[in-house]
């Protein structure tokens, strides 16, 4: 007899969602954690009386009801707007782009006239086929938005020219001709009142935790203390590299403690130059309007992932969609071992998919027990 039903790898989101609903129709569930402590990449620590996101900004939003319904459970959500700042070589522009952004860099009014200047744009630029994202991007929204407030911060994000990269990772750029800042057109949205640690302590309450524990130490030992093992690391690492590393993207966070009450005066300033380093400064107290004499402030640097570091997010273009077919499949032959989460299915997911997902997995067990 195996000690208990489902061994859970990562106290992630999905992981965690997961255990909680094993754990509700009487399954012994054991969540094991690489890290010391839970919640991987939506972990919050209260500091100078501000909840500060250590892995970078994460803001729940959502079309679905029922996740919606789902997450207020375990948290009062505010109802915090994303309405995310450029700022290109000092000067600052809304986003999404909206007619905000358009009279800041064209001085245009009306939406009649910022279509005008888009559409003569791209007439200028118009590639029928176009063979890399910058040349998607000027088919979508023009020249000067491109040059402005795209080119500089995705070659950073990718860490690779817009001219190397597939056309196919911008399918569309949202374009409103309203004075709209609200970045997500979601139904729903909002932070966690208190952080999103409080939740994973709920989802985990009564489930047997052990942190500081790498599943890869005791591989054997841990396949053999449970009938099923859901894994949410990395698939390719899952299989030891079998077929190839796939590829991840990292992130370097520099947190640091400002001696003002009020740094940017907005939660997430984007910065579009090539040449600054980092993507984007967060200044965690906007997130819950937290009341404190300081406020703390985040530069998030992405990276070149190397294995041994931390995956941030994968790299879902062609080459690496066709690799992870192939682990896919391996997987579909291992009935007792489960993926999910990011790295487990190579897929980005917001957080109201990962629930979705997870959710859906739970289902799928609860037929199979029946």
């Amino acid at each position: 007899m195996k000690k208990y039903d489902y061994l859970i790898v990562g106290s992630g989101l999905f992981g965690s969602v997961f255990a909680h609903e094993m754990n509700k129709i009487g399954k012994k569930c054991l969540v094991i954690e690489r890290r010391n402590t839970i919640g991987g990449n939506i972990y919050t620590e209260k500091t100078e009386n501000i909840n500060v996101h250590k892995y970078g900004a994460h803001i729940f939003h959502t079309n679905n009801e029922e996740v919606w319904q789902y997450i207020n459970q375990f948290a009062k959500f505010n109802r915090f707007t994303n309405s995310p700042i450029a700022n290109y070589e000092g000067k600052l522009y809304n986003l999404p782009f909206n007619m905000n952004t358009f009279y800041q860099i064209w001085g245009v009014k009306t939406p009649e006239e910022a279509k005008k200047v888009i559409e003569d744009e791209k007439k200028e630029y118009k590639t029928d086929n176009p063979s890399n994202l910058e040349e998607q991007a000027i088919n979508l929204v023009g020249s000067t938005i491109y040059k402005l407030l795209i080119k500089g911060y995705t070659e950073k994000q990718w860490g690779k020219s817009c001219t190397e990269l597939p056309s196919f990772i911008i399918k569309r750029l949202p374009v409103r001709f309203t004075y709209d800042n609200n970045y997500f057109n979601d139904l729903y949205q909002g932070i966690p009142i208190g952080g999103y640690t409080q939740i994973i302590e709920k989802l985990l309450e009564g489930i047997e935790v052990k942190l500081n524990t790498d599943y890869f130490d005791n591989k054997e030992k841990w396949d053999n203390i449970a009938d099923k093992v859901l894994f949410t690391g990395m698939i390719d690492q899952y299989f030891d590299y079998c077929y190839g590393e796939l590829e991840y993207r990292g992130l370097k966070f520099e947190t640091e403690i400002k001696d003002t009450d009020n740094y940017q005066g907005n939660a997430v300033i984007n910065y579009t130059e090539r040449k600054i380093p980092y993507t984007r400064i967060i200044e965690h107290k906007h997130f819950e309007n937290s009341e404190s004499e300081k406020t703390i402030i985040t530069r998030e640097y992405p990276q070149t992932w190397e294995k041994g570091e931390e995956a941030y997010y994968p790299v879902n273009d062609a080459k690496n969609s066709e690799l992870y077919n192939k682990y896919q499949k391996l997987a579909e032959k291992e009935p007792n071992i489960l993926f999910g989460g990011r790295l487990g299915m190579y897929k980005y997911m917001n957080m109201d998919q990962v629930i979705e997902e997870a959710l859906t997995l739970t289902k799928k067990e609860n037929n199979m027990n029946l």
